[in-house]
This record gives C-alpha cells, sequence and structure tokens, in this order.
C-alpha cells in the first residue's frame, strides 16, 4: 500500500480554481444524496406498505435500517477514509450506495427492503464526514467558510427535497424510483471523485479494529434503543438491555481508545471547546428539527388532507432556506466566528417553534402556519454552516475526517432522539382519533423541541472567538 505520507499529484493541482469547482461538485454529489434518503423515503411508506403487504411496524424499519446503519457506522467510515484514503473511500462509498438502491428498487418484499436499505445506510456513512474532510482540503483556511456555507446549503436543500421529490416521484411514477433515481448520479459521482479529486490520508499508519468494533456495537445499542423505546416500551427488558449495553460498550470504546496506538477517536476531543460546542449544539438543532418535520409534515397529511406533493411543498419555505442562507452565515462566520450565528440562529428557530406550538389549531390557515416555518428556516440556516466551519477550525486539518464523523454520530443521534422523545409525548397528550386529538399532542412536542432549541443557544455562547481574522487573501 501507499505510504500515506508521501504526496501524491493529482490533478487538478490543489488550491486552483478548478479544483475548488470540483470539489464543491463531487462532495455536493455525495452530501445531497445521503441527506436526501434520510427523508425521502418517508412520502412513499404509505404506498409501500399496501404494494409490499407490510404491517405498520414492520414498515417503521424501512427508515429506521437506513440510519441505524448510517449512524453506526459513520465513525468507521472516517477511519477507513484516513487510513485506506479518503477520496477512495467516498467513492466506494457513493458506488455502494448506488447498488444498494438497485436493490431496494427490485425488492420483492419488505424484508429484502429493508436489507437493502440497511445496506444504503453502509455507502452513506463515510460519504458524509469524508465529503467535508475532502471540501476542506481543496481550500485554503481563508475560503473555507464561503465552500462550507454551500456545502451546507446542499445539505439543506436535500432536506427541502425530500419530501418534495418523494411525493413527485410517488404521485407521478412509483415508489421504486425514489430508488431508480440514485443509480446513475452515484456511479457517475464516484467516477467522478477518482478522476478530479485528490488523494488525501489521516496520520494513522494503522486501522483501530477494536475500536471500530467497540463503537459501532456501542452506537447501535443506544441508536436501537432510541428508535424502538416507543413501541417496545422503555422499560422492557429489551429496550433497557440495549441502552444500558450500548453505553457500556462505549463507555469500553473511550477505554480502549485512551490506550489504543492509532485511535480512532482521539480523546483531545473531549478538551476541546470548540468541538463540544459544536457537537452540543448539533444534537440541539437535530433533535429538533427531526422531531418537529416527522410531526408537521403528518399534521399537513393527516389533519389537513394534504397529499404528500402538496405537504412538502407548503413545508418549503422553512427547509429550503439554508440554500439561500447558509452560503452567507459561513462566509460571515469566518470573519467574526461561528458563536454569534448559532445562538442567534438556535433562538429564533426556537421562536418559530414557540409560534407554532402556540397558535397551531386543527383549523388553522396557511398563512398562519407560515410565519413559524419562515422562522425556523431562517434559524436553522443560520446555524448548519458555522457549526461546521467552527468544527473545522477546532482541530488540525488531518483531524477533520475524524471530528466530523464524530459530529455527524452525535448529530444522527439527537435526530433519533428528537423523534423518540416527542412521540413519547404525542403519545402521552394526543392521539391520531381526531384532528384536536392529533393537535392536543403536536403543540406540547413542539414546544419541548423550542426549549431544547433554546437550550442550545445558550451552549453556543461557549463556543470560543477567532484567534484572529483569517487572511481571505490566501491563495
Amino acid at each position: 500500500m501507499r505510504n500515506p505520507h508521501v504526496p501524491h499529484p493529482e490533478p487538478p493541482p490543489a488550491g486552483s480554481s478548478r479544483a475548488h469547482i470540483w470539489a464543491l461538485v463531487v462532495t455536493g454529489i455525495g452530501l445531497f444524496m445521503v441527506v436526501l434518503d434520510n427523508l425521502v423515503v418517508t412520502t412513499a411508506l404509505p404506498v409501500i406498505r399496501v404494494d409490499l403487504g407490510a404491517s405498520v411496524e414492520t414498515l417503521g424499519w424501512v427508515v429506521n435500517a437506513y440510519t441505524l446503519a448510517f449512524s453506526v457506522l459513520l465513525l468507521t467510515g472516517a477511519a477507513l477514509g484516513d487510513r485506506l484514503g479518503r477520496r477512495r473511500v467516498f467513492a466506494a462509498g457513493l458506488v455502494i450506495f448506488s447498488l444498494a438502491s438497485v436493490g431496494c428498487a427490485l425488492a420483492p418484499d419488505i424484508g429484502w427492503l429493508i436489507f437493502f436499505r440497511a445496506l444504503q445506510g453502509l455507502g452513506a456513512a463515510p460519504v458524509l464526514p469524508l465529503s467535508l474532510t475532502l471540501l476542506a482540503d481543496a481550500f485554503p483556511p481563508g475560503k473555507r467558510g464561503l465552500a462550507i456555507g454551500i456545502w451546507s446549503g446542499i445539505s439543506g436543500l436535500a432536506v427541502a427535497a425530500g419530501p418534495v421529490i418523494g411525493g413527485a416521484i410517488v404521485d407521478g411514477i412509483s415508489w421504486h424510483w425514489i430508488f431508480w433515481v440514485n443509480v446513475p448520479i452515484g456511479l457517475l459521482g464516484g467516477a467522478i471523485a477518482m478522476w478530479k479529486l485528490r488523494e488525501s490520508f489521516g496520520p494513522d499508519t494503522g486501522l483501530d479494529i477494536p475500536g471500530i468494533l467497540l463503537a459501532g456495537i456501542g452506537v447501535f445499542g443506544i441508536v436501537y434503543g432510541i428508535v424502538r423505546g416507543n413501541e417496545a416500551g422503555w422499560s422492557s427488558p429489551e429496550i433497557l438491555g440495549t441502552l444500558v449495553g450500548g453505553v457500556g460498550f462505549v463507555v469500553a470504546f473511550l477505554w480502549w481508545e485512551s490506550r489504543a496506538a492509532h485511535p480512532m477517536l482521539p480523546l483531545a476531543f473531549f478538551r476541546n471547546r470548540g468541538l463540544n460546542v459544536a457537537n452540543a449544539a448539533s444534537v440541539c438543532l437535530y433533535f429538533g428539527l427531526f422531531g418537529a418535520v416527522f410531526f408537521l409534515a403528518q399534521f399537513l397529511q393527516t389533519v389537513q388532507g394534504d397529499s404528500p406533493l402538496v405537504a412538502g411543498l407548503k413545508v418549503l419555505p422553512w427547509t429550503i432556506m439554508p440554500m439561500f442562507i447558509a452560503p452567507v452565515a459561513g462566509l460571515l462566520s469566518d470573519r467574526v466566528g461561528a458563536r454569534p450565528f448559532m445562538a442567534a440562529g438556535l433562538t429564533i428557530m426556537a421562536g418559530g417553534f414557540l409560534w407554532m406550538g402556540l397558535t397551531i389549531t386543527p383549523g388553522i390557515s396557511y398563512a398562519g402556519l407560515v410565519g413559524g416555518f419562515l422562522l425556523a428556516g431562517f434559524g436553522m440556516a443560520m446555524v448548519f454552516a458555522p457549526v461546521s466551519n467552527l468544527l473545522v477550525q477546532s482541530v488540525d486539518e488531518v483531524q477533520i475526517g475524524k471530528a466530523s464523523g464524530t459530529n455527524n454520530t452525535v448529530r444522527e443521534v439527537g435526530g433519533a432522539l428528537g423523534i423518540a422523545v416527542m412521540t413519547a409525548i404525542f403519545t402521552a397528550t394526543g392521539s391520531y382519533a381526531s384532528g384536536q386529538a392529533y393537535v392536543d399532542g403536536l403543540n406540547p412536542a413542539v414546544l419541548v423541541a423550542a426549549g431544547v432549541l433554546l437550550l442550545g443557544a445558550i451552549i453556543s455562547l461557549g463556543a470560543p472567538r477567532p484567534a484572529r481574522a483569517p487572511d481571505t487573501a490566501a491563495p
């Protein structure tokens, strides 16, 4: 194997404008696909249930299988990229994701669909953290804010497009095409990555196999327990066993990392104030985001009778905001730091949730909802890029992959926890029996999400100030 410490010239030259464009295009393709698949399938679930004869309980695993595999393997994907080559592992992830999409489209029953959804998550896991690493590698520090802002805008566009694209494909063609569209895009993206991106490696010369196993089992136990808790009962032996076991494996993982020759998660990260703030803010952000989107999308369809496509279009004022705001926030956070944007953005997003939690009724007009959507979207868009920028600025360049893998792992846990906690609140206070019963459960759940977002805003005030203004004239 090639020595990772020996430079390997790759076209185009690092630092050139062509390198910047290709890095944005290729990492954007990968990022868009894997983020889109978190939400795009949700609008197809009712049709899939009928077509494949699935039970409601089994149907949930079409979403959960992807989330579990994705979250469990994020750290592993970043570690493999550092050891085997980030470009190579990124491209391999896109190919695996594309081939798994073929399996999803051809699945003859719900069991095979769940299996291939998990395989999609396996392919997606290295793509997300390595997309940020490859992008940061292509841009000098003074120009990264704008690049990361565009990267974050693409992520926001994928969140926005998920319900809309899913609804349009289901209404216009069939649910199978949700997966078919991934195939040419993913294969082309992998080929362009190998052709146009330069290879880079992390500092480690060995692979932390015990760490990979301990982290994978630990994160699996925690995320599985969270996503199954409401269904199986939080006090059931199954959930208590998986949660306690997951925490135990995570503790064992941290113990091992303190003595491993080539740790996949350096424990010095936990003494890094910027990284800790970025991770905590991400948990709060995705707790509110995923939980609220989950229930508000159902409100528009279940209570107000909108089709999946119309519901997705109505949520667009919220979810499309990062496409426009994130690049600007990323650029400005290069100059003044991430703290003001993170704190203000999470506060504004909480205000949008407070608006919705206090005003939603079964018959509320769209005009009454859209103000809350706009506030939530504007605030969310202010946070995405500065969080990623803070993460990149807080670690050495060779550690960006590991830091990104860690951040994306806790982010996925935060999203799963948000859905689980808000579901528990909804179940305790409301039901699907009527429109009013649904709102009785929705409102307190959204208000709790607002409180978590405000907690994130307070935590964001602890972000370090930039040591000095970056040199924006850097080549």
